[in-house]
């Protein structure tokens, strides 16, 4: 079942084209600076860190304890690396959010900056 949170999350995403910051509404502004700060505190966290880099590490031992050659071993080989993959990708959306928020911000105090 999905739950409500779920749903809450998924409209919640971020769906915004931030490639020219000056056509986005003040609501969008304001939703990619939330997004942004969201994702630097997660970033920021250590004790996420921790975990991220203890999950790395123990998938990593996992595929190092893989000794042989058959198809059901290099098919755990593939799924452990999707894991890798999929925590390297998550962390990278989260610094592409932190990015997005920086350019906006950057933006902002150009365009106020201008008009002085």
């Amino acid at each position: 079942m999905i739950s409500e949170d779920a749903v809450e999350a998924y409209n919640k995403r971020l769906t915004i084209d931030t490639s020219n910051p000056k056509k986005l509404t003040p609501s969008q502004r304001d939703a990619v600076k939330s997004y942004g700060s969201l994702a630097e505190g997660l970033l920021t966290n250590r004790d996420l860190a921790m975990f991220v880099h203890h999950f790395k590490f123990e998938v990593n031992d996992a595929m190092a304890n893989i000794r042989t050659h058959t198809d059901e071993a290099n098919a755990e080989r593939i799924a452990l690396a999707n894991q890798l993959s999929g925590i390297d990708s998550f962390v990278n959306t989260l610094k592409s959010a932190v990015y997005k928020k920086n350019v906006l911000l950057r933006s902002e105090n150009t365009d106020q900056n201008d008009t002085k």
